[in-house]
């Protein structure tokens, strides 16, 4: 359901509804994304986040319904060198549902990130 990945499902584009449709169209693909699903339920990789050595930036979506801020707060606490930015009115795609946002908090990471050395 789109309603899960998008706070607010209108604003997706029909394109990528459609390209959402023809993947699960396809019983290989469809599969596939069940057992990706499936592994990370199995392979929890908590125990390994405080092995994370270079800096990390989580950028989440406030109204995350798929993988709630809670997680992104597990993580943050997690992952010794990490940064969490939540952005509101957003579920699970930051990246596309809110793209000028997301950049912004992006660009302004890496800018501070450019004498750390890694």
């Amino acid at each position: 359901k789109v309603g899960y990945t998008f706070y607010d499902p209108g604003t997706v584009s029909e394109e990528y509804v459609q390209e959402v449709y023809q993947t699960f169209k396809s019983p290989q693909k469809t599969l596939r994304l069940i057992a990706i699903a499936r592994s990370a339920q199995r392979n929890n990789v908590a125990d390994q986040l405080p092995s994370i050595k270079s800096p990390v930036l989580l950028i989440w979506g406030l109204n995350d319904t798929i993988t709630p801020p809670a997680v992104a707060h597990e993580f943050n606490k997690l992952i010794p060198n990490s940064t969490l930015e939540f952005i509101d009115y957003c579920c699970h795609a930051p990246m596309m549902e809110q793209p000028d946002k997301f950049n912004e908090i992006l660009e302004k990471y890496l800018l501070g990130q450019e004498h750390v050395s890694v």
